[in-house]
């Protein structure tokens, strides 16, 4: 199965955050899966790390390189397509980022991966 992971979701898995919910560790822990993060949550840790917000143990692009390559999760790219249904996406969520993972599991037939409830309100499939 193919899942997409929420920015926090990740963070939570690299910093094995006792947050993270048993279903999604079982989860990420089973090879048969495949883990998705999109590009999108990499602009968003950029932005916040600039800001502040955000401090990692290492560069972004040594996190990048050592906790999303290294642990075979998959980078997904901003497509046109998703950006397109990001267009016609309902106004209930307002974190910019947020939205662009929903058009994209719209787009991609993904479960997103977030403890988000917000995601509910969406004609996507939610685990947490």
């Amino acid at each position: 199965m193919r899942y997409l992971l929420d920015t926090h979701a990740l963070l939570w898995i690299v910093g094995d955050d006792s947050r993270l919910s048993r279903k999604v560790r079982r989860l990420y822990l089973d090879e048969s899966n495949e883990m998705l993060f999109s590009m999108a949550g990499i602009w968003e840790m950029a932005i916040k790390i600039s800001l502040g917000k955000l401090h990692l143990p290492a560069t972004l692009s040594d996190f990048v390189r050592e906790h999303i390559r290294g642990n075979k999760i998959d980078i997904l790219s901003i497509e046109l397509g998703h950006l397109y249904q990001l267009e016609r996406l309902e106004y209930y969520h307002r974190d910019p980022f947020d939205r662009l993972l929903i058009a994209q599991a719209m787009s991609e037939n993904i479960t997103i991966i977030s403890s988000d409830g917000v995601f509910e309100r969406y004609p996507v499939q939610r685990i947490w």
